[in-house]
């Protein structure tokens, strides 16, 4: 199995930027992705964007595109999530989680135990 850390999240006034890291251990896989996803009150769990960790390519939802950027440190097994111009939509418990990478698509299988981010007007 694969245990996640989520750490850096914390109250931001709107506008204001947050940065998130993800912290990986356990066994490894050959091909694997790892994604950000965020789940507000009475809401369902959405997905915020992913990364391949072999070539480190990128994935975005519309609704933070232009504002998140998803990066990786393959020597600290680590994935962060730096976000900008929040606005209070934005407000949730964020999740990392890991799984494997099926050509384009990613199976899940990892998941940490959130960070709450609070954006404030």
């Amino acid at each position: 199995q694969v245990q996640l850390v989520e750490s850096g999240g914390g109250l931001v006034q709107a506008g204001g930027s947050l940065r998130l890291s993800c912290a990986a251990s356990g066994r490894p896989f050959s091909s694997y992705a790892m994604g950000w996803f965020r789940q507000a009150p009475g809401k369902e769990r959405e997905s915020v964007g992913a990364i391949t960790w072999g070539n480190g390519r990128t994935q975005y939802a519309d609704s933070v595109k232009g504002r998140f950027t998803i990066t990786r440190d393959v020597a600290k097994n680590t994935m962060y999530l730096e976000m900008n111009d929040l606005r209070l939509e934005d407000t949730a418990v964020y999740y990392c989680a890991r799984g494997r990478l099926y050509g384009l698509q990613v199976e899940y299988e990892d998941w940490g135990q959130g960070t709450q981010v609070t954006v404030s007007s």
